[in-house]
């Protein structure tokens, strides 16, 4: 890895920690207005798909073939990851969001995603859970049962708030899989972001606009505000999908996934501190302690880990 390789990485993992931890407050208070959940993805897609046709376009006009356009990316693989960190993702989080508080998104979204990465890159890179890490991951546990322990229980007493839980949950997995088979595909940030906008551009936008104008599916797109519309796209699909997107999968190439996932655990501790003041969520001692908690696996794991080897793809 050069220096300007490795101070590429640390730059889009500041811009990573700043916009994942935007994102949960603003998709926070979006639940609060006119759109639906499916609405905001609708509007994310299309911005995002919409602003990367330029650059497919002239990509194309010197390929002789899709794959080219996607450095070598195969239809399935482009297909895939769009599905992952397009339409699951999105479909889960924003519904999340209309069911449980910013809380419960600070600890299962990000929180969630050490966990989840390094079981999947065990069963898909073979890596391996070193002692360190292991100590590491256990603070970042507790860490988040500190943060959203409070708040978590009631949700078994009655009401929707577990939905959002489990909404939150199944968002987290499906992010952590699309950072381990960028890694284990060898594809660069650029070519999983524009597979990401294309293919939820040509396969979720037809489709929901066609069941929304059909009445299969409730859609609030005709009384929002445009202010509140273009907000939306210009956040969701330009920033949230596309910068982030961009920065994320370069951190990933750079540093690895289980390196990644370790440093995007400082998001709860953005968030959580963030949500006092603008969302009027109280800074519990129980918050505190977790906080402590999370910075101290963050710290355990990012010594832990060591660059990744070489997977080779199959013939």
């Amino acid at each position: 890895m050069t220096p300007g390789q490795k101070w590429l990485g640390i730059g889009c993992a500041l811009a990573v920690l700043c916009i994942w931890s935007s994102f949960i407050l603003i998709a926070r208070s979006s639940a609060k207005h006119t759109l639906t959940a499916f609405d905001i993805a609708f509007v994310r897609f299309l911005f995002s798909g919409l602003a990367v046709l330029p650059l497919l376009a002239w990509r194309a006009a010197g390929a002789a073939r899709l794959g080219s356009v996607l450095e070598g990316m195969g239809l399935a693989r482009a297909l895939a990851l769009g599905s992952l960190a397009g339409v699951l993702y999105c479909g889960l989080a924003y519904n999340g969001f209309f069911f449980a508080p910013a809380t419960h998104a600070s600890v299962l979204l990000p929180g969630s995603l050490p966990l989840w990465t390094a079981l999947i890159a065990a069963m898909l890179l073979s890596e391996r859970i070193g002692p360190m890490r292991c100590v590491g991951l256990a603070f970042i546990v507790v860490g988040d049962l500190f943060v959203g322990g409070a708040s978590l229980l009631p949700a078994f007493d009655g009401g929707e708030v577990w939905k959002g839980d489990v909404l939150f949950l199944c968002a987290s997995l499906t992010w952590a899989t699309y950072a381990v088979l960028c890694r284990k595909w060898r594809i660069g940030a650029i070519a999983a972001t524009l597979a990401v906008a294309s293919s939820c551009l040509v396969t979720a936008v037809p489709v929901y606009a066609i069941g929304a104008i059909l009445g299969a599916w409730p859609s609030r797109l005709a009384d929002a505000g445009w202010s509140e519309i273009a907000f939306q796209g210009v956040y969701q699909g330009g920033v949230a999908m596309l910068i982030a997107g961009v920065a994320f999968t370069q951190v990933v190439t750079t540093f690895g996934p289980l390196r990644t996932v370790m440093i995007t655990a400082l998001v709860p501790v953005i968030s959580a501190l963030a949500a006092v003041p603008l969302l009027g969520e109280p800074l519990t001692p129980t918050v505190i302690l977790g906080l402590v908690c999370v910075t101290a696996g963050l710290l355990l794991g990012l010594r832990a880990v060591r660059p990744l080897q070489a997977v080779a793809e199959p013939a």
